[in-house]
C-alpha cells in the first residue's frame, strides 16, 4: 500500500515504543516514574540519532518538541488544581458542605451518593469537568470514610461520570469545542449546541449501568497505605482536660440523659469542682465557672471539636500561639497534631505533665494522654507518665517536626496531620469559586486561572510551601510529560494519520456502519495515548474525507470521532480527571485498563448499534 510504503521507519519505532510503554505501565513491575523517564529518553535518543527531516531540510521533531509536555498548559493546569484542592482540604473550606452531606448520608446513603454523582454529571455537561472533580474529591473521600467503603471504589466513578457528562453538550469539554471548530473549518458547517445530547445520553446511561454492575465488580479495593495503622488507633481514647473559664461557652450547659450536646462523641469522666470530684451519672448537673472537666475521646472526636468549636478548648490551645517578632498571636505556619509514645528510659517517666514543662521546652502542648487498659479519673496535668503512654501533641508544624530529635518520645510520623485554620476557610473557598468562574466563563484559560489560584492559596496562608509541594504528585508530572511526548511523536511521524487513513480505506467498501464502528474504536483507542484534543482535531478531517468517499453525510463520522475521543477511560494519562483521582484513589496504571477498557468496548458496541438507527431517524444517513 502507498501509505505504508511512504511511512518513515521512525514511525514504526515510535509505535513500538508506545506499545512497549503501555504494556510496561500495565504490568506494574516497574515504577511509573521510571517507565515515563525511560519513554522520554528512548524518544529523545531515537530522534536525535535519526532525525525526521522535512522538505525544507528542517528537523520536524527535535528535543524541544518532545520535552514541550513539561511546559504544557495542561500540565500546569493539573498541578495548579492539585494545589488548590489541597488548599481547600487544608483550610477546612469543605468542612460544612461535607458535614451536611454526611448527615444526609446517614439517613439516605444510596440516595445521597447517587445525587452527588448525578450532580457531577449534569454540571460537567456545562462546565469544564476538571474543577468539578477537584471540588468533589474531598466530599467523595469523606463519604468513603463515613461509610467504610474504600476510596478506590468511588474515585474512578467520579472521574468517569464527569467525562460521560461532558459528552452531552458541545461545551461539555474542550475536546468537543475543538472538534466542532475543526469540523467548521473543514466543511463550513456548524455542530449545534445539543446535537450531541441524544446519543450522549445513551452512552451516559450505558456507562452508569456498567459502573453499577460489571464495573463495580472490577473496581479495585485498595487501601490507603496508612489506613491499617489509622484504623488500629481509631478506637483508642485519649484523656484530655477542659478548663472552664469565666466566659466559657459550656457555663450553664446541662446534660441530656447523662450526655452533653456540646461535646459529641466525648465521654465526661470527671468534673473537678474546687476540692470536690463529681463522677457520672450527671443527672441534674450544669457546668460552672472554674470547673475542670476530664474527658475521654478518640483523636477523631478531639479533632472535630477543635475544628467546629475551638472556643471550648481555648484554654489549652492558647498556648500554641508562637511569638513572632513580638506578636504572640501570629502563627508561623499551621497547627499540626501528632501522636508520640513515651520511650523506655525516657526522662519523662514518673513525672507529671506539669513537672516536665513540655510546652516551655518544645513550644507544643499535650492535648491528651492514652494509657492502655486503665480508666483514669484525675486531672491530666497530675498524671504521672509511664513508658508506652501515647501523647496527643499539638503545635506549630516546625515545632512538631523538631520533636523528631527528642529521645524521650518516639514520634509516630504517619499520624502527623495539620489542623485547618478556620480563618482561611472562606479565603480558600473564594479562591476556588473565582478559579471556577474565570474558567467557566472563558475569561481565563484553565492553566492561567489554576496557577493564579494555587499561588493565591500560598500567598494568603491557606497553604504553606511544603504543603503545596506535597500536593504535586511526581508520578502525574512524569506521566503527562511522557504522554505528550508520545503524542507529539505519533502525530509528527504520521502514525496517527496512517492509522486513520488505513481504516478509511479498509472500512469504506463495507458501508457506513463499518465506518462508524471503525472510527469510534480508533478514536477511543488513540485518545488513551494521544491527548483527546489532539485526537479529535487530527481525525475530524480524516473522517470528513472518508465520509465523502463513502457518499455519506460528514456529520455522521464527525460526531462519531467526538464521542470516541471522549472515551478517555483506559489509562490515567488519557484525561486530567483520571490523573486527579489517581492519588486519592491509590490507583495503579493497570486499574484504569481493567475497569476502563471493558467500558470502552461496551460503549463501542452500544454506539455501533444505536448511532446508525439515530442517524437514519434524523435523516442524515
Amino acid at each position: 500500500m502507498e501509505i505504508t510504503a511512504s511511512a518513515p521507519w521512525q514511525m514504526w519505532m515510535t509505535l513500538a515504543i508506545i506499545a512497549a510503554a503501555v504494556i510496561t505501565y500495565s504490568s506494574d513491575r516497574f515504577s511509573l516514574e521510571l517507565i515515563s523517564a525511560s519513554v522520554i529518553i528512548a524518544l529523545l535518543l531515537l530522534f536525535h540519532l535519526a532525525p525526521l527531516i522535512s522538505a525544507e531540510g528542517q528537523s520536524t521533531l527535535d528535543s524541544q518538541t518532545l520535552l514541550m509536555g513539561f511546559a504544557s498548559p495542561a500540565l500546569f493546569a493539573i498541578l495548579g488544581l492539585l494545589i488548590i484542592g489541597q488548599g481547600m482540604f487544608q483550610s477546612g473550606a469543605m468542612e460544612h458542605p461535607t458535614e451536611y452531606l454526611l448527615r444526609a448520608y446517614d439517613d439516605r446513603p444510596m440516595l445521597v451518593t447517587g445525587a452527588v454523582f448525578v450532580f457531577v454529571m449534569v454540571v460537567s455537561a456545562f462546565l469544564n469537568n476538571t474543577p468539578v472533580v477537584v471540588m468533589f474529591i474531598p466530599i467523595i473521600a469523606a463519604i468513603a470514610l463515613q461509610s467504610g467503603i474504600r476510596a478506590s471504589r468511588l474515585m474512578m466513578p467520579l472521574s468517569f461520570l464527569s467525562i460521560l457528562g461532558g459528552m452531552t453538550t458541545i461545551i461539555g469539554s474542550s475536546t468537543n469545542l475543538l472538534a466542532a471548530e475543526s469540523y467548521r473549518a473543514t466543511t463550513g458547517t456548524e455542530i449545534e449546541f445539543f446535537e450531541l445530547t441524544p446519543l450522549g445520553l445513551i452512552l451516559v446511561l450505558t456507562g452508569i449501568l456498567y459502573l453499577l454492575t460489571v464495573g463495580r465488580w472490577l473496581m479495585p479495593q485498595r487501601d490507603n497505605p496508612n489506613q491499617s495503622k489509622e484504623a488500629e488507633r481509631e478506637n483508642k481514647h485519649f484523656i484530655a482536660q477542659i478548663e472552664i473559664t469565666p466566659e466559657h461557652p459550656l457555663i450553664g450547659e446541662g446534660s441530656v440523659s447523662g450526655l452533653f450536646p456540646s461535646l459529641p462523641d466525648i465521654t465526661v469522666r470527671m468534673v473537678q469542682r474546687r476540692d470536690r470530684a463529681i463522677l457520672p451519672p450527671y443527672d441534674d448537673f450544669t457546668f460552672k465557672s472554674r470547673d475542670v472537666v476530664i474527658i475521654a475521646a478518640t483523636r477523631t472526636a478531639l479533632t472535630s471539636l477543635l475544628k467546629s468549636k475551638p472556643e471550648i478548648v481555648e484554654g489549652v490551645m492558647s498556648e500554641t500561639s508562637i511569638d513572632i517578632d513580638g506578636d504572640p498571636a501570629q502563627r508561623t505556619t499551621q497547627l499540626t497534631m501528632v501522636e508520640a509514645i513515651i520511650a523506655p528510659g525516657s526522662r519523662m517517666i514518673g513525672r507529671s505533665i506539669a513537672q516536665i514543662g513540655f510546652h516551655y521546652q518544645t513550644n507544643c502542648v499535650i492535648l491528651g494522654i492514652e494509657r492502655r487498659s486503665r480508666m483514669i479519673r484525675v486531672q491530666m496535668n497530675t498524671i504521672r507518665l509511664e513508658a508506652g503512654d501515647v501523647l496527643l501533641i499539638v503545635g506549630d508544624i516546625r515545632d512538631v517536626r523538631s520533636l523528631r530529635a527528642d529521645r524521650d518520645i518516639l514520634l509516630l510520623e504517619w499520624s502527623m496531620k495539620g489542623l485547618p485554620d478556620p480563618r482561611h476557610a472562606q479565603i480558600a473557598a473564594l479562591i476556588f469559586v473565582a478559579v471556577v468562574a474565570f474558567t467557566a466563563t472563558g475569561v481565563l484559560p484553565i492553566a492561567i486561572s489554576a496557577l493564579a489560584g494555587a499561588t493565591t492559596m500560598v500567598a494568603t496562608g491557606c497553604l504553606n510551601i511544603r504543603q503545596a509541594a506535597r500536593a504535586i504528585d511526581r508520578r502525574i508530572y512524569l506521566l503527562i510529560g511522557a504522554s505528550l511526548a508520545m503524542g507529539a511523536a505519533l502525530e509528527r511521524t504520521g502514525g496517527a494519520a496512517l492509522i486513520g487513513e488505513g481504516l478509511a480505506t479498509a472500512a469504506g467498501p463495507m458501508g457506513p456502519v463499518a465506518l462508524i464502528a471503525g472510527f469510534f474504536i480508533l478514536s477511543a483507542g488513540v485518545t488513551n495515548v494521544l491527548s483527546n484534543n489532539a485526537t479529535a482535531v487530527l481525525f475530524i478531517p480524516i473522517a470528513v474525507s472518508a465520509a465523502r468517499q463513502a457518499g455519506i453525510d460528514p456529520h455522521v463520522l464527525a460526531l462519531t470521532v467526538i464521542f470516541g475521543s471522549n472515551c478517555s477511560f483506559a489509562t490515567p494519562i488519557a484525561y486530567q480527571t483520571n490523573l486527579l483521582v489517581m492519588s486519592p484513589g491509590h490507583y495503579k496504571f493497570k486499574d484504569f485498563i481493567r475497569v476502563g477498557g471493558p467500558l470502552i468496548i461496551l460503549l463501542w458496541v452500544v454506539y455501533t448499534i444505536a448511532a446508525p438507527i439515530y442517524f437514519k431517524i434524523t435523516g442524515i444517513l
